[in-house]
């Protein structure tokens, strides 16, 4: 089958463009006039002949957020589901979106569930969008579903802009720092060790020591270059294995200086409002903690997940396996348990979200107001240790004169 690009107009007269897949242009005739459009122009459509770089386009979260939003919003009004994919497929600024809403759109025209069409995309519609689309379609209320999926998929961004903003200081200064001493070492000491070989004599310990540097730097400066590549390469592979993340993941939960605490409660705040949203859903709870490890970003939040996968279908409860497991803390085990008494448990877990969601803004706001003075101790000691051994050899001769 080819893909064909289309032009019509409705029965009122108004314009209509877009995609169809199918064997012939007589086909995709066929299919329009069955829709009730009147054909103007089809044209196949030519592969681009563009250079693309597939493994870099992504759709956002913001994106995916404002495509559901706008669905419900559409379903909401009294329009189709197809007719809105339509619509919503023309007005895709995104590439990727764009060819994305072609596929599913094309999957439902030919008789596919919205969840089944969404699920073929994984790359860009994760399990627990597919999971509350699906939920809403079995119980009829796809559209405060959709909702539900937007006003998560904001929160879960707003997150991790959050985050992202909070490190963009302490990386700026210790790139700034790592260039001032890569600098100064390059061009500065060599310099003074020019002047120093004049002296003659034994040079002190600290001056020695950023000789070696700058001749380490000057002359092997391909190991410092391959090392900054490297070591973020082999880290992004290692993370990659299911063993690397599980080692990462129980590191950062352990960091030093409060850092360990703030991705704990990133964690806590994902898991409980992505689990808030799949069971406010109507998503069965089983299927809704499986969801839920799986995109909760951290492993061993997802081998907790496994272990009260394990209690609930044994008959027990969420809070008893909970218990167990040190990432979460008593406040959360307490709550999920009114909440599984009382039948509000999405309620109460929308509270934990709520709760450390404002624990993380401030504990960042903490962090950076900490990391602030120590990063500015950093390089003046970094630049400071640099001049004062390259001035001593200097301080000494001046005391050998007197």
């Amino acid at each position: 089958m080819a893909l064909y690009r289309f032009t019509a107009v409705t029965a009122t007269g108004t314009k209509a463009a877009g995609e169809v897949e199918a064997d012939s242009k007589t086909a995709v005739a066929e299919q329009l006039t069955g829709r009730g459009l009147i054909v103007i122009d089809i044209a196949a459509k030519h592969a681009s002949r563009e250079i693309e770089l597939k493994f870099l386009q992504r759709v956002s979260a913001d994106e995916l957020a404002q495509f559901s939003r706008q669905l419900s919003t559409m379903i909401t009004s009294g329009m189709s589901i197809l007719r809105s994919l339509y619509v919503l497929e023309e007005q895709a600024q995104g590439k990727m979106l764009k060819e994305t809403l072609g596929d599913v759109r094309r999957d439902v025209e030919a008789g596919q569930p919205l969840s089944v069409a969404l699920s073929r995309h994984p790359k860009v519609f994760n399990p627990l969008f597919v999971a509350m689309t699906e939920a809403g379609e079995a119980g009829g209320v796809l559209e405060s579903s959709l909702r539900r999926v937007a006003d998560q998929l904001q929160k879960d961004a707003a997150l991790r802009r959050q985050i992202k903003s909070a490190m963009v200081y302490p990386v700026m200064v210790v790139s700034f720092a790592f260039l001032v001493m890569f600098a100064l070492l390059r061009f500065l000491v060599p310099v003074f060790q020019n002047v120093f070989k004049q002296f003659g004599g034994e040079l002190p310990f600290m001056t020695r020591i950023c000789v070696s540097m700058s001749h380490f730097v000057q002359k092997d400066w391909w190991v410092i270059l391959l090392l900054v590549i490297g070591i973020p390469l082999s880290y992004i592979r290692i993370k990659r294995t299911q063993r690397g993340r599980e080692v990462r993941d129980k590191v950062m939960l352990k960091l030093p200086m409060k850092l360990g605490g703030v991705v704990q409660q990133i964690a806590i705040a994902r898991w409980s409002r992505t689990l808030a949203s799949l069971v406010g859903a109507g998503v069965p709870l089983l299927y809704a903690l499986d969801i839920t490890g799986r995109t909760a970003g951290n492993t061993v939040i997802e081998q907790a997940m496994e272990k009260v996968i394990e209690s609930v279908k044994q008959g027990g409860t969420l809070t008893k396996p909970l218990e167990d497991i040190p990432v979460f803390p008593p406040m959360v085990v307490r709550m999920v348990g009114v909440g599984e008494e009382t039948g509000a448990l999405d309620a109460m877990l929308d509270r934990v979200a709520e709760f450390y969601e404002e624990q993380v803004e401030a504990s960042i706001k903490a962090l950076t107001s900490i990391l602030e003075p120590i990063m500015i101790i950093m390089i003046g000691a970094i630049v400071g240790f640099i001049v004062i051994a390259m001035y001593m050899p200097l301080f000494e001769l001046y005391n050998h004169v007197e």
